[in-house]
């Protein structure tokens, strides 16, 4: 499992995610697995994207974030209200550069 994002690289996956609209809107009929499939094409093809839970969703976004998050192998950036962003870095050709990973000051070494 690769490890997760660090406080930069979160904030610098914010900055790019603020104007983004959502991509993927879940509705009345909450998860299921073309919402889920559709996650994973939007993840595929973007890296990073938002996923909006609107107001009839009978699912809570923090209540499904764990089981999207395992089965999309993606990464939290931000929940905020009924919207999460989500990254996940493609294998080949990425798009996004994140900022590289530094040693925590006073780390033995």
């Amino acid at each position: 499992m690769e490890p997760g994002l660090t406080v930069k690289q979160r904030q610098y996956l914010r900055s790019l995610a603020h104007s983004q609209k959502p991509v993927v809107q879940i509705g009345a009929k909450g998860m299921g697995d073309g919402v889920m499939e559709q996650i994973r094409a939007q993840l595929a093809a973007h890296e990073l994207i938002k996923v909006r839970f609107n107001t009839e969703c009978a699912v809570e976004p923090a209540d499904v974030a764990p089981d999207i998050l395992v089965e999309t192998r993606s990464q939290l950036v931000q929940h905020s209200g009924r919207v999460l962003t989500l990254y996940r870095r493609r294998d080949q050709k990425p798009k996004i550069e994140l900022p590289k990973r530094t040693r925590a000051a006073g780390a033995a070494g």
